[in-house]
């Protein structure tokens, strides 16, 4: 394993309310990490910082030893927590279109998961359920050979039910060389998958540990700790 993800003194202001707080930040590749925080924590603006959709206003952050630009665009599958996808498309129009923007992407891994799930390709995005354009959108992201991926809330949109398969999607199918950065409030469903939590309070990075440790250190589960850390 190789460092992927490094932030140093990272800083985001907007204006002058502070977003980040000079966070220093290591991330491995071939890890799956809970980023994990209440609202206005700073876990959407590191997401936007890593994606490129914001500059910070001080620090460094590189993805894989580069500075964030063009080439880690490449490198980063984001799944936004919100759907940005046409409606009127097809999902075989939204397949070969990901197949022509990604050069990574792997249309047979696509068609492969959506027909697991019974969704026909020939069904226009706006005919399915919410649960099912939610499943959409993560396969087609899992669908990258990607060296980073980042997932805003996976599981909030789909039913009780299915969550087991999404999570089982994230498992299967993400380049096993590769990091997933998980950030979601349902921690209970998804703390059996991941190798390391961070929790951000603030800003800050109040918390950085592995399962493991969490387990030896505190005894608690990664539900409970943030409970604890994070109660009112």
């Amino acid at each position: 394993m190789s460092e992927l993800i490094w932030c140093k003194d990272l800083i985001k202001n907007y204006g002058s309310v502070p977003a980040l707080n000079g966070i220093n930040l290591t991330l491995e590749s071939g890890k799956i990490v809970g980023l994990l925080g209440p609202n206005g924590s700073g876990k959407t603006t590191l997401i936007k910082l890593l994606n490129g959709l914001l500059t910070p206003s001080r620090g460094l952050i590189t993805i894989d030893g580069k500075l964030i630009g063009p080439k880690t665009k490449e490198m980063v599958a984001y799944l936004p927590d919100n759907s940005y996808l046409n409606s009127w498309m097809t999902v075989r129009q939204i397949v070969a279109y990901f197949a022509d923007f990604y050069a990574d992407f792997r249309p047979e891994v696509a068609y492969e998961m959506l027909n697991r799930l019974g969704i026909a390709p020939d069904k226009k995005l706006k005919s399915l359920s919410k649960g099912n354009k939610e499943k959409v959108c993560l396969i087609l992201v899992m669908s990258r050979n990607a060296r980073l991926y980042i997932l805003d809330e996976p599981i909030a949109g789909v039913d009780p039910a299915a969550r087991d398969y999404v999570i089982s999607t994230i498992l299967n199918n993400y380049n096993p060389e590769a990091t997933v950065l998980i950030s979601t409030h349902l921690i209970s469903e998804i703390e059996q998958v991941l190798d390391e939590v961070i929790f951000l309070k603030e800003g800050n990075i109040v918390l950085h540990k592995t399962m493991d440790e969490i387990r030896t250190e505190y005894g608690k589960s990664v539900d409970e700790l943030f409970r604890e850390v994070f109660k009112w």
